[in-house]
């Protein structure tokens, strides 16, 4: 935001957000007028505008957080099952709190009134689709991909776009 108070110095990375706005609609006129001259004229009546703005935060690739096949679980067709072992670490943790006193800042600096914050924490991959699944390296045993994208293991076999 250029001045001192909204530079960060506890996180690594950047964050986004996203968001909409509208006014209260149909559907609180709904239930309780059902049809009708009233239920016609309550729907001229503009309700109170209202924004909703939502950060979405990069995970830094920690190489703890990795997707594995589960051999103990198997699927109907005897397969085994997909387990993803992933965690949020301090890193989001301070990143989300910017997410938030930020978000506060430019929308009052925007002259939004009435602002509630709120903190809805969410499993990784939930929002922004975290990608690079697909480690990349020159060995197999701690990747995945050449730097080709190609499998390591099955070499005409290509990855592309997010996991690689």
């Amino acid at each position: 935001m250029g001045d001192k108070k909204s530079e960060q110095k506890d996180f690594l990375r950047g964050y986004g957000y996203q968001g909409g706005a509208g006014r209260r609609g149909i559907s609180e006129h709904v239930a309780e007028l059902g049809y009708g001259a009233e239920f016609k004229e309550k729907l001229l009546e503009p309700g109170p505008w209202r924004m909703h703005l939502g950060g979405f935060g990069e995970c830094l690739p920690y190489h703890d957080n990795k997707m594995t096949l589960n051999y103990e679980k198997l699927d109907e067709w005897g397969l085994p099952t997909i387990t993803f072992d992933a965690e949020w670490k301090e890193n989001e943790f301070n990143m989300r709190k910017d997410i938030i006193n930020q978000a506060v800042v430019m929308l009052e600096k925007a002259g939004f009134k009435d602002i509630k914050t709120f903190d809805r924490p969410a499993a990784p991959g939930i929002g922004i689709h975290e990608m690079g699944t697909a480690r990349m390296g020159r060995d197999p045993k701690t990747s995945v991909l050449n730097k080709y994208n190609q499998i390591h293991s099955v070499p005409n076999v290509y990855v592309t776009d997010a996991p690689a």
